[in-house]
């Protein structure tokens, strides 16, 4: 299977769940994912508070939970063939963006797609 095989499962599956995914260059990164998807974020905060109190978390709870929300409406996929995996260089910025709070997934199959959507 080709990495353009589950770039297009990716697009096809991330708009049908109302999202949209886009293509990204960088300029002066070297590594950083060249992908973007952008899903409803009062559907995924919807989504994921159902099942939670919040009255009952601490502020690290909240803070994680803040998180958790923010990854599941923007996240930055590095598609990969199947059993290809990340560059040294790809790693590091993927390290730097998680040291953001970003969502950074290494997807290299159609499972992988699924895995990161839900």
């Amino acid at each position: 299977m080709r990495e353009s095989t589950i770039e297009k499962h990716l697009v096809k599956r991330v708009k049908a769940l109302g999202g949209e995914v886009r293509k990204v260059q960088w300029i002066g990164r070297r590594g950083a994912p060249d992908r973007v998807v952008l899903r409803d974020a009062d559907q995924a905060a919807t989504d994921i508070l159902r099942d939670y109190d919040m009255q009952r978390m601490t502020d690290v709870q909240l803070g994680k939970l803040a998180r958790e929300i923010v990854g599941l409406y923007i996240c930055w996929p590095e598609l990969k063939a199947p059993g290809v995996k990340p560059e040294a260089h790809q790693l590091r910025e993927h390290k730097r963006m998680r040291a953001m709070g970003q969502r950074v997934v290494v997807i290299d199959s159609i499972e992988g797609v699924e895995e990161a959507l839900s």
